[in-house]
């Protein structure tokens, strides 16, 4: 197992390629915390990671309330005494244009998709120097090359990719690796309300597949793999990165109209 006796936290755990992780990293023998805001998905996640044996827990959080994550900090730490592994997966994403997101979108999403990570690393850095730990951020190929009526999540994509290697020229020093993911399209959360909020959903996604040199959109799977193999020591050699997941995106055929 790659991540034995590890104790690992994956914010927006109670669904999608959250939920995924978790259950991997169970399966790679992590004891897992689920933090999410919804707590009856986190719940549900939690019965998933149980049901193979391995141990985890969930932890109602608010990534954009430094007070819900302090509190995320205290009971990780009271319920397994460390911590080796913080993923920083927890999104939202609004799907319009900059003049039609409020004010209050902006802030919201901003605050969830960038200032959670902020706010986590900062307050779980400490613990993950005493164990020589390791961070990874969810990012996006949009963090790259941006998609119409998503303007506010490409902008927090992107400020993710280069947070993550500031993270890691910050704290290399401290034996602690930053990586960050970037999916393309992947049959999960995320993109599931991203084809909602077209007009012909079916359509919309048939059309995102033939983006992708493969053919179609990925599996949560797939990226859970990679989130384990960055948490482990196959990739000790490895901070800064922004390791890309997204099936050739960009290379496929053009969307039908």
């Amino acid at each position: 197992m790659k991540l034995r006796n590890r104790v690992a936290v994956i914010t927006g755990a109670g669904s999608g390629i959250g939920r995924v992780s978790a259950v991997e990293f169970g399966r790679e023998g992590a004891r897992v915390v689920v933090a999410d805001i919804n707590v009856a998905g986190a719940e549900e996640t939690v019965k998933q990671v149980e049901a193979l044996g391995a141990t985890a827990r969930a932890i109602r959080t608010d990534v954009a309330d430094p007070n819900s994550v302090q509190r995320l900090v205290t009971e990780t730490l009271e319920a397994f005494g460390q911590v080796h592994v913080l993923f920083n997966n927890a999104a939202i994403q609004v799907n319009k244009t900059v003049e039609e997101t409020t004010p209050e979108e902006w802030n919201r999403e901003m605050g969830v998709n960038l200032g959670g990570i902020f706010l986590c690393s900062k307050f779980f850095l400490p613990h993950l120097r005493r164990t020589r730990g390791c961070i990874i951020n969810m990012a996006s190929v949009n963090g790259f090359f941006v998609e119409p009526m998503c303007a506010g999540y490409c902008a927090t994509k992107g400020g993710i990719i280069a947070l993550t290697k500031a993270m890691a020229i910050d704290h290399g020093k401290d034996g602690i690796r930053v990586n960050c993911i970037c999916p393309g399209y992947i049959d999960a959360g995320l993109a599931w309300g991203y084809f909602k909020a077209q007009a012909d959903p079916a359509a919309a996604r048939a059309a995102a597949g033939k983006l992708h040199a493969l053919g179609r959109i990925g599996k949560p799977e797939e990226v859970a793999r990679v989130a384990v193999f960055l948490a482990s020591d196959d990739a000790s050699f490895m901070t800064g990165s922004a390791v890309v997941v997204d099936g050739g995106f960009g290379s496929g055929l053009p969307p039908q109209t």
